[in-house]
């Protein structure tokens, strides 16, 4: 028997990466061993593309392209600015404000005459929509399609006879209700509502916590894909109408089974040209973030979805470890968008395969993310493919996690090692610090210490470990401020390698630790690491990250910078 609440061991191996077995054409999930929150599909064609929840992470909503749902591209962004400053007044500022959790919330993804349109939830303000005709160039500037506090996870429905609807689900932390499901109408051209949400479906007793809506039609009937149960430990629930405001029916389509993996969580239904059926569907796999796996789907005679497998034959599916590939035409160059792949000196970008789609918005490889609106004058990606970043102004002294100038990727799989040059020009006056970090609600690294001679390089770990009495976290730090001491050369720099291997420790649970070894050294080569692990944990909603910064504590005229100038990632 399925079982609905508890998460199970994990009994198969999950690979890192999608596998293709040649003999048999299959492919092993996760086909995206990456933090790709809530994930969402559509079909255009042979080309299918993805969106995910960014949450306070910039840019935003990424966009990946696949020809065969197995291998992924990242191929641009939609958002860049979000929320821009106009909605707020002309004053008001967000670079440097570190939102953690919030933003944007569970997207869906639509192609609909001629247009590409992605809804988006901010359980703060409201349903915003962007659209356009190329995902892999410019969005258009988001529209509040509709100002409440606690809507989320909408998602968009054109019917046969011209009309628009919205489904979503309601925040509890913001509205003081959740487990109910709504549908408003909406203006075809998807710009704002033409009545009041409805509550259509209300899940307390049965579907707890359902949330994350996916609205289809079919065969004449309404279908409302949501995910109920709790992120953890839920399963995968279908309600089916015959109008969009119901009755409703309900069902569980796909759930955990003994050796499958904890969840399984939001996604959406694609439908490839060759009329096979498939969902796309995140795990939560703590540090590592929200991973996405792809599962078969087939209707019933009697008109309900299955999702993965049902070895038992109760009606309930479960997911698959491994699957016969999609029929569908696979794209020579197709990959993976976090397969770890080496970039060096002279790469330009560690480009994607199509150099249109090598860097974002922000001028860097689409890879980066800040964890707050940039400032265009934090960085530069000089010709040879170096990253610069300069040092910015910090009111947070050493709390990490409120320093919105972190430049930032997601783990890309269970067992990785990141090898960094750092070259570090501070300016002679202003006691700056640059480093490499792993971030989540703890963080370790190390940090660079301007001094008057050289620089030293310390280790940290930082933690919350309780509130203050006005509410801000209260950090505990142990520091290493000697693991080491550099002397400029004659150009006031000092150049050295750090390194960080992670590898999953397994805990008899679907959710391996993280545990994380750093190192640095002169030449590249020889390394050596601090005496203690550092088990790397998520913060709220998103996995861990690695990356880089470059700080001051005063404001002045000009200051220095870390310029990271080889990077490989293996």
């Amino acid at each position: 028997m399925k079982r609905f609440r508890l998460p199970l061991p994990l009994l198969v191996l999950l690979l890192s990466c999608p596998l293709l077995l040649p003999a048999q054409a299959r492919y092993a999930n996760p086909v995206l061993h990456a933090d790709y929150s809530d994930p969402d599909v559509c079909r255009v064609g042979e080309d299918y593309y993805m969106t995910a929840s960014s949450f306070n992470c910039f840019p935003g909503l990424p966009i990946l392209h696949s020809r065969d749902l197995v291998h992924w591209e990242l191929a641009g962004a939609a958002l860049s600015d979000y929320p821009g400053p106009d909605w707020y007044g002309p004053d008001a500022d967000f670079h440097g404000r570190v939102q953690h959790g919030n933003g944007v919330w569970a997207p869906a993804i639509r192609y609909h005459d001629g247009w590409f349109y992605i809804f988006c939830g901010d359980p703060d303000r409201g349903i915003f929509m962007v659209r356009t005709q190329d995902p892999r160039g410019r969005w258009e500037d988001p529209v509040w399609v509709v100002k409440a506090k606690g809507f989320i996870d909408p998602c968009p429905l054109w019917d046969e006879d011209g009309r628009a609807w919205l489904s979503h689900a309601a925040a509890g932390s913001r509205a003081g209700l959740k487990s109910v499901v709504f549908v408003a109408p909406m203006s075809p051209d998807g710009t704002r509502l033409l009545g009041p949400s409805r509550i259509v479906y209300d899940g307390h007793k049965t579907q707890p916590t359902i949330e994350g809506t996916k609205f289809y039609k079919r065969d004449g009937r309404y279908y409302i894909f949501a995910p109920a149960g709790g992120v953890k430990t839920g399963w995968q629930t279908v309600l089916r109408a015959e109008s969009p405001y119901g009755p409703y029916e309900e069902r569980i389509v796909m759930a955990s089974a003994e050796g499958t993996i904890n969840g399984p969580h939001q996604g959406g239904w694609v439908e490839t040209a060759q009329g096979e059926h498939w969902f796309l569907h995140f795990q939560d796999k703590g540090a590592y973030g929200r991973i996405v796996h792809l599962q078969p789907m087939t209707w019933r005679s009697d008109g309900w979805p299955l999702i993965g497998e049902d070895p038992d034959g109760d009606g309930i599916g479960q997911p698959v470890a491994s699957y016969r590939m999609p029929g569908v035409a696979m794209a020579a160059g197709s990959f993976d968008a976090e397969r770890p792949r080496w970039r060096r000196k002279g790469s330009a970008a560690r480009r994607n395969q199509d150099a249109s789609t090598a860097t974002g918005p922000y001028g860097l490889p689409l890879e980066w993310q800040f964890p707050a609106v940039p400032s265009p004058y934090w960085h530069h990606l000089l010709p040879d493919g170096t990253i610069r970043l300069y040092s910015v102004e910090q009111p947070y002294g050493t709390d990490w996690r409120q320093m919105p100038n972190l430049l930032l990727r997601k783990f890309p799989a269970e067992n990785f090692t990141v090898v960094a040059r750092l070259q570090f020009h501070p300016h002679p006056a202003m006691q700056e610090t640059a480093g490499f970090l792993v971030t989540g609600d703890d963080l370790a690294g190390y940090q660079l210490v301007a001094e008057a001679d050289g620089v030293r390089l310390g280790h940290f770990t930082s933690r919350p470990v309780g509130k203050s009495a006005d509410g801000g976290p209260v950090i505990e730090e142990e520091i290493d401020e000697n693991v080491a001491f550099f002397p400029y050369d004659s150009s006031r720099e000092v150049s050295l390698w750090v390194k960080l291997e992670v590898r999953a420790k397994p805990t008899g649970t679907p959710v391996p630790e993280a545990i994380c070894r750093f190192g640095y050294s002169t030449d590249g080569r020889t390394f050596t690491r601090p005496a203690f692990d550092f088990k790397a944990c998520p913060e709220q909603w998103i996995g861990a990250k690695f990356g880089f910064f470059c700080n001051r504590p005063v404001r002045k005229n000009d200051g220095g910078w870390l310029d990271v100038s080889e990077l490989r990632i293996q």
